[in-house]
């Protein structure tokens, strides 16, 4: 089953025709190609939610919208299939209505939810073969206020073809990569190091610091204690010669006296 209509008649892929969406106010009127499928070929599309772009001057962000309970959304859609080239080529397209006003902000369409078993029932039942007010009732805008829907933006990558990602439908805040993470790991990064490099310094200075210190203190206060003491016990032993030659001096205070003496002698 492949995403863009194309109908039972041709005989062969237009991918200028404009199918991803069928409106519904033209489902209602009956005109157009979707007067031969609305009847008969009705079908329900399941996924967890759908992508939608806010655009906003030049950028368009998108967004992605959920059901609030975490449930699958079913949308109403049409089918069809045609043979081209011996193969069978099974399409659909996926009918859109007027954005309620919760959503209008986001965009000013929205797909038809189908929301309850009562409402999937009646949009599969094509035993009528024919469209009906209670259809009509169906693909007006979504109106249920026991299913929530939620809605939030998610990053860029989701517009690049060939990229998929679980991550993809997750808020950006809540997501583990892309440009958001990204830049809150850069800013964990940032902050982390700071806080490993004040512990690691303080570590550093209470275990490293001290053995270079010591290492450092202790060799040249050997050296130094060893060669001051060398060098003043020279000096001591030299300033202690004087010291035991002070009795020396006694006979120079001799010699000094003599002449005293002799003087007086004189007398």
């Amino acid at each position: 089953m492949k995403w863009g209509l194309v109908p039972h008649w041709s005989k062969h892929e237009d991918k200028t025709l404009s199918t991803t969406n069928a409106r519904s106010e033209n489902l209602v009127e009956g005109g157009g190609m979707w007067g031969s499928l609305r009847g008969t070929k009705r079908c329900v599309i399941p996924c967890q939610g759908y992508y939608e772009w806010l655009t906003k001057g030049k950028h368009k962000i998108p967004h992605y919208t959920k059901r609030k309970d975490g449930g699958l959304m079913l949308l109403a859609g049409l089918y069809d299939s045609t043979i081209i080239e011996g193969r069978t080529l099974w399409t659909f397209t996926i009918v859109t209505t007027d954005a309620n006003n919760d959503f209008s902000w986001l965009h000013d369409r929205q797909p038809v939810i189908l929301s309850s078993n009562e409402a999937v029932n009646e949009w599969l039942d094509t035993s009528s073969k024919s469209w009906n007010k209670q259809l009509t009732e169906l693909v007006k805008p979504y109106h249920d206020t026991n299913v929530l829907l939620e809605c939030y933006q998610v990053p860029q990558e989701v517009g690049r073809v060939g990229t998929e990602s679980p991550t993809y439908i997750e808020p950006i805040a809540m997501r583990k990569d892309g440009i958001q993470a990204m830049f809150s790991k850069q800013k964990q990064t940032r902050v982390k190091p700071k806080i490993e490099d004040e512990k690691p310094t303080a570590s550093k200075k209470r275990t490293r610091t001290p053995s270079p210190v010591k290492e450092e203190d202790e060799v040249p206060t050997k050296k130094v204690k060893q060669e001051p003491k060398q060098e003043p016990n020279l000096s001591q032993d030299r300033r202690s010669s004087p010291s035991k030659s002070s009795p020396k001096k006694k006979p120079q205070n001799t010699f000094d006296t003599k002449p005293i003496t002799s003087f007086f002698t004189k007398k």
